[in-house]
C-alpha cells in the first residue's frame, strides 16, 4: 500500500519547542505527530461509538417505556465493582 502525506502543520516557534522538549530518546517530530494522530482517531472512534450507544439506549427505552433511575444503575454498578474486587 502507498503511503500518503499529511498537510504541513504551522505552529507557533513555542509549541515546537514544547513538543521538541516532550519527545522520547530516538522519537523523531514526524513519529510524535503520527502516534497523535492515530490515538486521537481512537478516541474519536470511542466516542463516536459511546455516543450511538447511548442513543440506542434512549430509543429502546422510549420504544419499550422500561427506565431505570440513578439510584438503580449506581446500585447495580457498585455490585459489579464490588465482586471484582473480590
Amino acid at each position: 500500500m502507498k503511503t500518503a502525506t499529511i498537510p504541513p502543520l504551522r505552529v507557533t516557534p513555542d509549541l515546537r519547542l514544547e513538543v521538541e522538549s516532550v519527545l522520547k530518546e530516538g522519537e523523531s517530530l514526524s513519529s510524535f505527530v503520527e502516534e497523535s494522530l492515530k490515538r486521537h482517531v481512537v478516541q474519536r472512534r470511542a466516542q463516536r461509538e459511546f455516543l450511538a450507544r447511548g442513543l440506542a439506549s434512549r430509543e429502546q427505552s422510549k420504544s419499550s417505556g422500561e427506565y431505570f433511575s440513578k439510584d438503580e444503575v449506581l446500585g447495580s454498578l457498585r455490585g459489579i465493582l464490588a465482586k471484582a474486587k473480590e
